[in-house]
C-alpha cells in the first residue's frame, strides 16, 4: 500500500513555523515571505482537515494537534536533513567523472586544463577517454564529451554544443612546398585514422577533387597519431581544425589548400538533465562554454 504523505514543502514550512511559533521568523529561515508561509501552512491544514495554529493579530499559537504533529514530524525531518547532508558531502567529495573522445581530450581539453583548475581548485576531475558511446544508465559518469549527433532528443538528457568539426588537410611545411593545389593529392601520401575512416573521401567529394584514391595511404589507430605523422612529414592528414589550432599557429602544420568542410556532427557536452543540480558540473560546463566561445572569436579575427 502506498504511503499517504502530505505535501512535503508544506510540511517543511509548518515545521519551521511551529518551531519558531512565528510565520515571520519561519519566513526568514526559509527565505520566503510571511504570506508564502501562511499559504503553505493553510494548505497543510486543509490537507489534514484540521487547524494547526490559532491565529490572532500578528500572533500565532499551536493548537494541541499542532503541538503533537510537530513532535511527530520534527525528528524525521531532521533525519532527512542529515541524510541529505551526508549524501551531498559524499557526492561532492568524489571527482567529477568526465567521459571524453580521446583526441579531443588530448589536443583540446588537456592543454586548457590549467585554466579550469586555476578558476576551480576545489574541483577534482576524473577524465576517461574512449571511442565507445557512453551509457549513463550503466556507467557512473557525470558527463560525456563526444563527436556526433546531439543526445538532447533523448528523454532526460541535456546537450551543449562545444566545437565545430571543420575538416581541413594539414601537413608539415616541408611537404607543403611540393603542393600547389588540391589536384596534387593524386601523387601525395594521404594519412588516415581508424576512428574517422571516411574523412578523406568526404573532403575530396566536397572539394570537387577527382582522380584521387581516397583509401590509399597509411592508417593509424587514432586521429592524434595521423596528425603526429603529418607533423613528422610522412604525408597529408585530414584533421579537425579545432584540434590542430596550436600546431597551425606555431607553424608545425600548415593547411596547404582549401576548402574547409564543416561537418553537421560537432563536439557536444552531454549529461543526464538531473545532474544539472551538481554545482561542479555547472562550473565545468560554464568553463567549457567560455573556452569554446574564445576559440570561435579567435577564428573570426
Amino acid at each position: 500500500m502506498a504511503r499517504r504523505l502530505p505535501p512535503l514543502n508544506a510540511l517543511r514550512t509548518f515545521e519551521a513555523a511551529a518551531r519558531h511559533v512565528s510565520f515571520i521568523h519561519a519566513a526568514e529561515e526559509l527565505a520566503v515571505t510571511p504570506g508564502a508561509v501562511s499559504r503553505q501552512v493553510k494548505a497543510l491544514e486543509q490537507w489534514l482537515g484540521a487547524p494547526l495554529f490559532r491565529r490572532a493579530h500578528k500572533q500565532v499559537a499551536l493548537t494541541p494537534l499542532g503541538r503533537s504533529y510537530l513532535e511527530a514530524v520534527s525528528a524525521p525531518l531532521e533525519d532527512i536533513a542529515l541524510a541529505t547532508d551526508r549524501a551531498t558531502r559524499r557526492e561532492s567529495s568524489r571527482p567529477l567523472a568526465i567521459y571524453c573522445y580521446p583526441t579531443f581530450a588530448l589536443r583540446w581539453l588537456v592543454p586548457r586544463w590549467g585554466r579550469f583548475y586555476d578558476a576551480h581548485p576545489e574541483i577534482d576531475v576524473q577524465l576517461t577517454t574512449s571511442l565507445q558511446p557512453v551509457d549513463f544508465a550503466r556507467d557512473d559518469y557525470d558527463a560525456a564529451i563526444h563527436v556526433g549527433d546531439s543526445l538532447d532528443a533523448q528523454p532526460g538528457m541535456t546537450a551543449v554544443k562545444l566545437v565545430d568539426v571543420d575538416l581541413i588537410p594539414v601537413c608539415s611545411p616541408d611537404v607543403a612546398r611540393h603542393l600547389t593545389s588540391a589536384e596534387d593529392l593524386v601523387d601525395a601520401t594521404l594519412l588516415h585514422d581508424a576512428p574517422r575512416p571516411h574523412d578523406w573521401e568526404r573532403w575530396l567529394l566536397f572539394a570537387g577533387v577527382e582522380g584521387v584514391d581516397a583509401s590509399a595511404g597509411p592508417r593509424f589507430d587514432s586521429l592524434n597519431l595521423s596528425i603526429q605523422a603529418a607533423i613528422g612529414g610522412v604525408g597529408i592528414a585530414i584533421a579537425i581544425r579545432a584540434l590542430v589550432e596550436d600546431e597551425l599557429a606555431e607553424g608545425r602544420l600548415v593547411q596547404p589548400f582549401g576548402p574547409s568542410r564543416l561537418s553537421s556532427r560537432p563536439f557536444y557536452l552531454n549529461y543526464p538533465s538531473h545532474r544539472a543540480r551538481d554545482r561542479r558540473l555547472a562550473a565545468f560546463e560554464t568553463w567549457l562554454r567560455g573556452e569554446a566561445a574564445t576559440l570561435e572569436q579567435e577564428k573570426k579575427q
